[in-house]
Formats: structure tokens, C-alpha cells, sequence
């Protein structure tokens, strides 16, 4: 017999919910799967911090709830201010802070454990897509994608941006490569851009996808980069120096886009043997990343799925939904 999934009511606004099935136990969470819910609105940036202990979230309801990433996943902070939704996410590298990116045309600097918004980055002229950090940087440096046209980078220490990567259409994604002195981005051009940030220069341009690339994400050795596009692809690039040939390297295919053309997000697990993305259908589907075949197909969401994250410690992935919903779980 099926079991029915408990409910824990946490206050008025945030529920989670879990299903007491397994005897098994491979993560610390509570229950093997858990469905989290708290947002007003569709869920579009999810991330874990490097610690793996947190799980950021932020959406069309303005705010970014932050969840524990083990035991009952209890939502112990909300992070406000922004104006319009928020579109992407991202943690510093000491887990202390995280950027939130607007549509408001701003991004935010929180303090993870006061819920405090430190700063407020003005700068872009139009909606901000996307943000990401240098995650092996010992300084606050990130990088921002804009309806305006740019990619702005910027230091959490001092005001104003630092640089401006001048696009010739919308940047719609945005990652760092070695610490800061290297950005990928990727836009409604469907080209992936490599650029040198101390020169504000191109280095490389890598071209395959035939729709608008709505996210990318770095491969935890920093060998290759993952992109999601709309063309219903996730593809992965060698981004090693001195590639000689083409840098498409593998082929994902199942995801969906929908009407909606959602900035689906896209994702590595820690060891880099698989990858996930969103998807338009509902569903979370991982694929094997030596053979690109699918792993996994989870079901669950009734809306679409945005963004898909791993966890950096444990066999968990998070999904962020159109559902207002969060499922976290193991993978058997």
C-alpha cells in the first residue's frame, strides 16, 4: 500500500511535504523525497551553497527563501526588496551571501544569515536575466546578463560595475570560468562567447545551438561548459585551452520549451557524470554524461520546470517549478 505524503506545517506560507515510503536511507534529508512549497509565484533560480547546507530560491513572487538542504528542509529565511521578479540566483563562495538578478533591472547582495540586503547593483537599463559568481575567487566578483545588451561585471566591495561586455542582442546567461578572469556568455544570438574580463575583449565564439541559450553552467573540473537553449538541446563545449577542432562536445536531447520561452536553467552534478535541465513538460530529466543517454525521469511538477540543481555533497537534485513548488530528493 501506498503511503499518503505528511505534511509539516512550518508557519502560514511555507509547507513541506514528504512521502514516508523508504526504508532506505542515502542522504541527510528527512524523507527521501520532499516537496516544498512557500513562493507565491513561479519558481525560477534555485542553488545550493557550496557547503551544500542551504538551498536558495527565488521567483515571480519577488523574494528568495532560503531552505536548511537537510533534515525536515525547514525555510528559516526570506530575502526581500526587489521590485519585479527575480530571475536568477547565485551563492558567494564563502556561502555568506547571495546575488539575486531582477527584473527590475537590479541586483540584490544579501547576507544569507541576517536576511539583510547589504547592496543594490544599478547599472543595467533593462531586465537582468542572469547572474553568476566566481566561485573560486576569493573576492566578491560576479557577472550579470541584461535585456540592455550587456554583461556587467562587478565587485561587491566598491560601487558601480567594473567592466561592461558590450552584446550586439540580449544576454540571456552568464558564467565565470577560472576564477574571474574569464566570463562565458550566451544570448538570443545562439552563441556562447568566451571573454577575457581584464581586457573586456573576445576571446573565442562557439556556435551549434539554433535558438536562444538560456542558461550555462561549468563543469566542476572546469573542463567543459553546459547550455541549455530552446532549440530543445543541452549541449556541453571543451573549453580547455589549446582545443584545436570543434568544441561541441555531446548532445542531450528530451527537454522541452514551451510558448512561455522560459530562461530553463542547466546543471552538473559534483563528480560531473551527469547533467540536468529544466523542462517545459513537467518533467526533471538527467542524463548520463559519458553516454548521453537518460538516467532519470521524475515526475511530480504540474507546472513547468525551471531550473534543476544538484547537490554538491550528496545523491540529491532540487527542482524549482512554475508550480510555485520545490521537490528535493535522492537519486536511487
Amino acid at each position: 500500500m501506498e503511503l499518503e505524503p505528511e505534511r509539516t506545517r512550518i508557519n502560514d506560507d511555507t509547507v513541506v511535504e514528504y512521502n514516508a515510503n523508504s526504508n532506505v536511507r542515502t542522504s541527510s534529508l528527512d524523507q527521501p523525497t520532499m516537496k516544498l512549497t512557500g513562493h507565491k509565484g513561479s519558481i525560477y533560480g534555485l542553488e545550493f551553497n557550496p557547503t551544500g547546507e542551504t538551498l536558495a530560491s527565488g521567483g515571480f513572487d519577488m523574494v528568495c527563501l532560503l531552505w536548511n538542504a537537510t533534515g525536515s528542509c525547514m525555510n528559516y529565511n526570506v530575502l526581500k526588496g526587489h521590485k519585479n521578479a527575480i530571475l536568477d540566483l547565485a551563492w558567494s563562495s564563502d556561502s555568506d551571501y547571495v546575488v539575486t538578478a531582477s527584473a527590475d533591472k537590479t541586483l540584490g547582495w544579501f547576507h544569507a544569515n541576517t536576511g539583510t540586503r547589504v547592496k543594490r547593483f544599478q547599472g543595467h537599463s533593462a531586465i537582468v536575466n542572469a547572474v553568476d559568481t566566481a566561485k573560486t575567487s576569493t573576492s566578491p566578483i560576479l557577472v550579470s546578463g541584461s535585456d540592455d545588451k550587456s554583461a556587467k561585471l562587478w565587485d561587491a566591495r566598491i560601487r558601480g560595475e567594473t567592466g561592461s561586455l558590450e552584446h550586439n542582442y540580449q544576454v540571456t546567461s552568464v558564467a565565470f570560468f577560472d576564477e574571474s578572469n574569464t566570463v562565458f556568455t550566451g544570448g538570443i544570438d545562439n552563441i556562447i562567447i568566451a571573454w577575457d574580463t581584464r581586457k573586456l575583449d573576445k576571446i573565442y565564439a562557439m556556435k551549434g545551438h539554433t535558438d536562444t541559450i538560456t542558461s550555462l553552467a561549468l563543469h566542476p573540473q572546469k573542463t567543459h561548459i553546459l547550455s541549455n537553449s530552446m532549440d530543445g538541446s543541452i549541449r556541453s563545449w571543451d573549453i580547455r585551452p589549446f582545443v584545436t577542432g570543434k568544441r561541441h562536445h555531446k548532445t542531450f536531447v528530451g527537454s522541452t520549451h514551451n510558448a512561455e520561452k522560459g530562461l530553463l536553467k542547466c546543471s552538473w552534478s559534483a563528480d560531473g557524470k551527469m547533467v540536468s535541465a529544466g523542462s517545459a513538460d513537467r518533467m526533471v530529466r538527467v542524463w548520463d554524461e559519458l553516454t548521453t543517454e537518460e538516467l532519470y525521469l521524475l515526475p511530480g511538477h504540474t507546472g513547468c520546470v525551471n531550473s534543476v540543481v544538484f547537490h554538491p555533497k550528496e545523491n540529491v537534485i532540487a527542482s524549482g517549478s512554475s508550480d510555485k513548488s520545490i521537490y528535493i530528493g535522492e537519486l536511487g
